[in-house]
């Protein structure tokens, strides 16, 4: 397969208070490979995070197709939406915020095994593995959201994200709420789990210099369109539009 996921001229408009349309997301056409890490920068409001709710069809496109896996997801619900949902998940920027506050970090994690039909005993051995394979201790099961620190939190969510063992995961502004240290540390664990399971990702995020570090392809947003893509070094030291001299510029010489 030369593409995992793919968007084919996608459209989202919303009414505003006015009551016009305005375009979120405009003709948006882009191609991720299998095993890549495709990054999406952007300032607030260029469209970045419309595009995540977008693909994982938490809301419905105006126009254009997104396909997954050779399959057309666009206007998928129910049962089959749901079979997507096994190879497809996604990280949110507030960690503490993903999890429901009254449930434990072990059953936010175990929740997808549960619906799988998954034994407990099972679920709790997996649950430990999965802790373990974040860089947590599997006691971190029993604490809530709210007990943890968000460096902490972020990689209980990425535990969530891999029970499943999904292909793709949607990482959006995943690190945004991290201080820098921490943000490291999680852009290590991604690496060693992308290797280690050959995922794909789609990391969305403001910081062209995360982006440079860690991804592989990098599409610059800007009013809901894509006006550049590239290898991050050549969008960044040789941009082709003004909008992204201008990001870069904010970026690199502040």
């Amino acid at each position: 397969m030369d593409t995992i996921l793919e968007l084919k001229n996608v459209t989202r408009s919303f009414k505003n208070q006015g009551k016009e349309a305005v375009k979120a997301v405009d003709r948006v056409s882009i191609a991720v490979k299998p095993g890549e890490v495709y990054g999406i920068v952007g300032e607030s409001g260029s469209g970045k995070s419309t595009i995540a709710r977008l693909i994982t069809r938490l809301i419905d496109t105006s126009s254009g197709e997104i396909w997954f896996e050779g399959v057309n997801i666009t206007h998928l619900h129910g049962a089959k939406l749901r079979k997507i949902y096994e190879d497809m998940q996604m990280v949110f920027q507030n960690p503490v915020g993903s999890f429901d506050p009254r449930k434990t970090l072990g059953y936010g994690i175990g929740e997808g095994l549960k619906n799988r039909g998954i034994p407990k005993k099972e679920i709790r051995r997996r649950v430990a593995e999965l802790l373990e394979q974040c860089g947590l201790q599997p006691e971190l099961a029993d604490r809530y959201p709210g007990e943890v620190s968000g460096g902490q939190c972020q990689r209980a969510a990425i535990a969530r994200a891999l029970a499943v063992n999904p292909r793709l995961i949607i990482l959006d502004e995943a690190t945004s709420s991290l201080d820098v240290t921490v943000q490291q540390q999680i852009l290590e664990l991604l690496a060693k789990l992308q290797k280690e399971q050959n995922l794909t990702y789609i990391f969305i995020c403001h910081n062209l210099a995360l982006v440079q570090m860690f991804c592989d392809r990098v599409a610059v947003m800007y009013n809901g369109k894509v006006v550049e893509e590239g290898l991050p070094d050549d969008v960044i030291w040789n941009p082709q539009t003004e909008y992204t001299k201008n990001l870069v510029e904010s970026c690199y010489l502040c």
